[in-house]
């Protein structure tokens, strides 16, 4: 029995089945993105997109559809579906009456007496996609018609007609290859059998249509390349594995190579195993290094915010990984020593590295090596941001971080509208100032217990560290409020009720007060707290805009004002849990049940980067997010160590 599972007349309603995305990636960084009706909705949607070195391994879209057709007894029916403006052809999809989702993607279609079954497997270690097709019932021979459509683009854009397109293919052993411009890989198109004919047909396919580009007020329509198509005899009981890859392959071996990888898929279970296994494709290896990509389809490979924050949830959270978890982290502090020691619009993206450690060692990691090999980095980090050395941010006087640089948003509330961010909170930001105390805290307890104990570096940050803890209650903290400025600039306390406040109540260094934080948790309990995450903005500010939709600006207006952010789960939980102990187990388990309920939508066994702040919270943003998959990876991690303890009672 499949864990995911739809029926018929869910299929066949286009409405609900274009909103369901089929999502698959591997180590390369290649992937493959549909809806469950492989109708594509968006310009990143395709078949075989994968990174290109030419191009700097931005991802690039080389094979966006392949229609197929069935012949049977002189008459075609077509299974495959498009949008031309307002219009669906072929329709195909009313053909399906099966879709399961694990381990691989995988449709059933019913036609004129015919049913055949399509198998979506992207190899692991590999840019190639195998689609088997199973004819499992016929009343006579079928001849099987498979139409590829040709993209040859980065992910981001979209392709018209052009002169420069080398439309012309060449014959490789069990098919086809086509390279439409410089730069590109070759497109390798192939078949398990030599008897599968290539029919040249060249033309270009225009106004093709992606939907949700239209929905959100995008360019939405494009031109794509169909050399021809591939015929080849079917009869009941008989199977075909067709191969796009960017290397030729060995048609003989592609039929042992499908079924082995099929064998091999990890079966799901629970729903661990469904966040463990999303872990797994948000790390890729290309060119022997590990990264972390944010989210598909189109958010990139190595940020440094992003891979800092999920680094730990992706790696020992999901299997107890914890080699990954230092390549991971030394090949961001190889790539990004700009960000991390000179400048960033993320200001308070490298002071979060310290606590990345800090849950690698609270996991099991040996303090000792951990600070040895990670201190130098730490100390570069906090000596940048002492005055002088940064533009963007300085510790000031009061040891407190002053963040500004005019029209940027230097925060991870970085949406801007027309240049201008949304939420600028140029000034002290709430987090921002508590992750520099929880870095220095840090840092002076490691170097005190495995360092120079003694030593100038603990002196002066023993002394900075007591002048924050001074000065961040007063500067934040509003009494008649109840709750902590979500930022302070030179007109004062900025009052939105915002999640930030929640990373001034984690760890023992006492930042405020145990009634200052019992009372900003009881606010973000009552205003931000969903079953879909974290609001960004509470529902009582004039400004909260619960429902994320609409053009651009629209949603850009939301994303941040009143959206849910399920990263921030993992603060909360582990705020909430030592302020409240096994009290809040059951609470616990109740906030993250939502999201299991959630996997038939948007991507399909995915963990969606953001919802609405309003009931009934559906998913938007990524379909697959590092951020989402990380911080439920570290809840789940918390909730079964607390079910340890009370069991133990």
């Amino acid at each position: 029995m499949a864990f995911l599972k739809f029926n018929k007349s869910e299929l066949v309603n286009l409405s609900y089945s274009l909103k369901r995305e089929i999502i698959c990636a591997n180590k390369t960084g290649a992937y493959c993105n549909t809806s469950i009706v492989t109708c594509n909705t968006r310009r990143y949607h395709g078949l075989l997109a994968v990174p290109v070195d030419s191009f700097g391994g931005e991802k690039h879209l080389l094979l966006s559809s392949l229609d197929e057709s069935l012949v049977l007894n002189g008459k075609q029916f077509n299974l495959g579906i498009h949008c031309f403006g307002d219009i669906y052809e072929p329709r195909g999809h009313k053909y399906i009456i099966d879709f399961e989702a694990d381990p691989v993607p995988k449709i059933t279609y019913k036609v004129g007496g015919m049913v055949v079954v399509k198998t979506i497997l992207l190899v692991p270690d590999s840019d190639q996609v195998l689609i088997r097709y199973d004819l499992t019932d016929a009343p006579a021979k079928v001849r099987l018609l498979l139409t590829p459509f040709l993209a040859f683009r980065d992910i981001h854009a979209l392709t018209h007609e052009n002169p420069a397109a080398r439309t012309e293919g060449w014959e490789i052993p069990g098919g086809m290859a086509f390279c439409m411009y410089d730069g590109f890989p070759d497109l390798n198109l192939q078949f398990n059998t030599s008897k599968a004919e290539f029919k040249s047909t060249p033309c270009w396919y225009k106004g093709i249509t992606y939907s949700d580009e239209y929905r959100r007020g995008y360019d939405c329509k494009e031109d794509l390349f169909v050399p021809g198509h591939f015929e080849v005899d079917m009869q009941e009981g008989s199977s075909i594995i067709f191969s796009a890859a960017v290397t030729q392959q060995a048609s003989s071996g592609l039929r042992r190579k499908f079924d082995s990888l099929l064998a091999k898929s990890p079966k799901i279970t629970s729903f661990h195993d469904q966040l463990s296994r999303q872990a797994d494709l948000l790390i890729q290896k290309r060119n022997g290094r590990k990264k972390i990509t944010a989210g598909f389809s189109w958010m990139y490979t190595g940020l440094l915010r992003e891979t800092i924050m999920a680094a730990p949830g992706l790696t020992f959270y999901a299997d107890g990984d914890v080699a990954s978890f230092e390549e991971i982290i030394d090949n961001l502090i190889a790539d990004e020593s700009e960000r991390l020691y000179r400048r960033t619009t993320q200001v308070e993206a490298p002071l979060r590295l310290a606590g990345a450690l800090w849950q690698y060692i609270d996991f099991g990691a040996d303090p000792a090596r951990v600070w040895k090999k990670y201190g130098p980095v730490i100390k570069g980090i906090l000596e940048s941001y002492l005055p002088g050395r940064r533009a963007e941010v300085a510790m000031q006087p009061n040891g407190l971080l002053w963040a500004q640089l005019d029209h940027w948003a230097l925060s991870w509330m970085n949406a801007y509208i027309d240049g201008n961010p949304v939420t600028e909170r140029a000034g002290y930001q709430v987090e921002t100032n508590a992750f520099w105390f929880h870095s220095i805290c840090f840092a002076v307890d490691m170097e005190t217990r495995f360092g120079d104990p003694e030593g100038a570096f603990v002196k002066e940050w023993t002394r900075i560290r007591d002048l924050v803890r001074q000065n961040f209650q007063p500067m934040f903290w509003n009494p008649e409020a109840g709750y902590l400025a979500d930022y302070v600039d030179n007109g004062g306390q900025h009052m939105e009720v915002r999640p930030n406040m929640i990373y001034a109540l984690l760890g023992e260094g006492f930042l405020v007060d145990p009634e200052v934080a019992s009372s900003c948790l009881h606010i973000i309990d009552n205003e931000l707290v969903t079953r879909r995450g974290i609001r960004t903005l509470s529902p009582r500010d004039v400004n909260y805009k619960g429902v994320y939709e609409g053009a651009q600006p629209d949603r850009d207006l939301a994303y941040h004002g009143g959206s849910t952010r399920v990263f921030l789960l993992s603060p909360y939980v582990e705020v909430s849990f030592a302020m409240k102990g096994g009290a809040f187990l059951n609470r616990a388990k109740w906030l993250v049940e939502g999201f299991y309920e959630d996997l038939p939508k948007h991507g399909v066994g995915a963990f969606s980067e953001l919802y609405d702040g309003d009931p009934p919270h559906e998913p938007h943003g990524a379909i697959s997010s590092a951020l989402s998959t990380a911080a439920l990876l570290r809840v789940d991690y918390f909730i079964h160590r607390y079910e340890e303890k009370e069991n133990r009672r």
